[in-house]
């Protein structure tokens, strides 16, 4: 393990993230390392792990790499984002109105707030309340756990995707971390709901990704969801982007491929490191209400705002919970069975 020495803050903006858990640690943890004027806000317990661990970035292809604790700028409330050039919010969806009302007071009229959140609709959320700031939609294509207290783990490659910014993407990339401009965010926000549609279903597996995607059943779980997703999008005239090397609308068929020719086909899904979980399996570990209403649930409300159902989308919705409040696993069989009898 390498520890980052102090450093002289760079001529550069300064950062806070507001939601300092896994993905706001990751991504503020590396713009931190990278000597940048960083300030994470997020729930006291979680800062006080950070004050006396400090925080260590993993991945699986380099070594990792710790900031001591004396190097981090800890906080607990919105205040602590005055003066920041950007605002990175990683909060879960159900809590962007309450950061938004937040922020208010405190940001400059020329300060960034960049939304690298989950869901469809939380840029729209900050916008609304924070008129007159740039609102910058953002997402983060890739797997990103607490594996231990005070370490955060990327368990799979992939670039972040922002609206464009040339000084915020230039301060990423100085970080170490990749990432592209796009010019079509609503589009690229609506492939990523495809793919994170798999958080339900992993986290009801208790298994890690790889290991759950290399199961048929559960594959063939995800490809019913994600079948009725693109009915509904296709009702409400989207066309979700490209990301990987599939075509949103042949992914399905893909999934329910047997397990052999899965892998021939789609090795690359399964280039996951064997510690990766998502986000939704966390937060049922540690007891919390999951964001399945912005995923599945967002699939639901669509598909019944033109028309349509989504039976299987809306059963996850309930297993989910129901997991919340007494944890339960499934298997991929009877998963898959559940899902095809709300049908």
């Amino acid at each position: 393990m390498s520890s980052v020495p102090p450093v002289s803050p760079r001529s550069g903006p300064r950062f806070a993230v507001l939601g300092a858990g896994a993905i706001g640690c990751h991504v503020g943890g590396h713009l931190s390392a990278a000597g940048y004027d960083v300030t994470l806000i997020g729930r006291p317990a979680a800062m006080d792990v950070l004050r006396e661990r400090g925080l260590t970035l993993s991945t699986s292809v380099r070594p990792p790499v710790r900031l001591a604790p004396e190097r981090l700028t800890l906080a607990t409330g919105p205040e602590a984002a005055a003066g920041a050039d950007y605002v990175l919010v990683t909060v879960k969806t159900a809590g962007t109105a309450a950061a938004a009302e937040g922020l208010a007071p405190h940001l400059a009229l020329d300060a960034v707030v960049v939304s690298f959140q989950n869901g469809l609709h939380n840029p729209a959320t900050l916008r609304a309340a924070l008129p007159g700031r740039t609102v910058l939609a953002g997402m983060v294509p890739y797997n990103v756990v607490q594996s231990e207290p005070g370490t955060v783990h990327q368990g799979m490659p992939g670039t972040l995707m922002t609206e464009p910014d040339d000084r915020l993407v230039a301060a990423l990339r100085a970080a170490r971390l990749a990432v592209a401009a796009r010019t079509d965010m609503p589009e690229v926000q609506h492939a990523k709901l495809l793919l994170n549609l798999n958080n339900a279903v992993n986290a009801l597996s208790g298994l890690p990704l790889r290991d759950q995607l290399g199961e048929r059943d559960y594959r063939r779980c995800l490809a019913l969801c994600q079948r009725e997703a693109l009915a509904a999008y296709r009702a409400a005239g989207v066309a979700p982007a490209r990301l990987g090397p599939t075509a949103p609308a042949v992914t399905p068929y893909v999934l329910g491929l047997p397990d052999g020719l899965f892998r021939r086909l789609a090795g690359a899904t399964l280039r996951i490191d064997a510690h990766a979980r998502s986000s939704m399996w966390e937060d049922l570990q540690r007891g919390r209400a999951t964001e399945i209403d912005s995923l599945q649930g967002e699939i639901v409300a669509l598909a019944a705002a033109h028309g349509r159902a989504a039976p299987a989308n809306a059963r996850l919705v309930e297993l989910v919970h129901a997991a919340e409040a007494a944890p339960r696993t499934w298997r991929g069989a009877e998963l898959y069975a559940e899902l095809r009898a709300a049908r």
